[in-house]
């Protein structure tokens, strides 16, 4: 399979494997993330699990409240339905495998994330929702305050 690179911002993301290579059973990228940079919107899948694997450096995710740091060779499961969201907080460049089973995701949702945080100015945050609910992903912004 040719490996292709998708860039989302900041972000890298380069599958490894997609449904067409599993038959749908699981799809596989890595994916870099530099100190400092812009990540998703928190969000839950609605049918399928993530797991992430460290590669290098620290990312630190939070699953439904609770921070946990990914450190090379550490895991973190993510099953369907729970709140989650990652951010690189340190010093040095992060990286890590996420594996999607079933194989619901693919590079076409990157590449249509890509397309609008690309367009230029502040990306249209009701776009990246449209697309996110398109592919499984559902985004959960964070409730404001009332005075």
């Amino acid at each position: 399979m040719k490996r292709e690179t998708i860039k989302v911002g900041q972000v890298t993301i380069e599958f490894l494997l997609e449904a067409a290579d599993t038959g749908g059973s699981a799809a596989l990228f890595e994916f870099t993330v530099p100190t400092g940079a812009k990540v998703p919107i928190p969000h839950y899948h609605e049918h399928f699990d993530e797991t992430i694997y460290g590669l290098a450096g620290i990312m630190t995710f939070n699953v439904e409240g609770q921070a946990i740091d990914i450190a090379p060779g550490e895991t973190c499961f993510i099953p369907r339905g729970a709140v989650h969201g990652f951010i690189n907080l340190k010093d040095r460049e992060a990286r890590a495998l996420a594996v999607i089973t079933p194989a619901l995701l693919g590079p076409i949702f990157f590449k249509e994330v890509a397309e609008i945080v690309h367009a230029g100015g502040p990306p249209d945050l009701e776009k990246l929702k449209m697309v996110m609910k398109k592919h499984g992903l559902v985004p959960v912004l964070p409730k404001r305050e009332t005075a």
